[in-house]
């Protein structure tokens, strides 16, 4: 993304997954949206933006397999998130943050 209104759109995603008011998906989408957003195509953020509109409890639930995801959200950056989760997030919590 390189673009004045890609930037913008993404700094305003970073916030959104920074603040969702659910702690856990707090540690997941703010990381992942810091490491990972800058590389996401204009597509794939939308992607990401259309699942900051889901429900925090039913998204956090997609995130880690413990309820089905819609097709609709059943994405490649879903993908990336889990992959995030299970390589980043995980990985800290197993050395003892959160």
């Amino acid at each position: 993304m390189t673009d004045d209104r890609e930037q913008t759109r993404l700094a305003r995603a970073r916030f959104r997954a920074w603040r969702r008011g659910f702690r856990e998906a707090d540690l997941v989408l703010g990381p992942f949206v810091d490491s990972v957003g800058p590389s996401l195509s204009a597509a794939e953020l939308g992607a990401f933006e259309a699942l900051l509109d889901a429900d925090d409890y039913a998204l956090y639930g997609w995130i880690t397999g413990t309820g089905p995801t819609p097709d609709e959200h059943e994405t490649p950056v879903m993908g990336k998130i889990r992959d995030f989760m299970r390589d980043h997030v995980a990985a800290a919590v197993a050395e003892g943050a959160g």
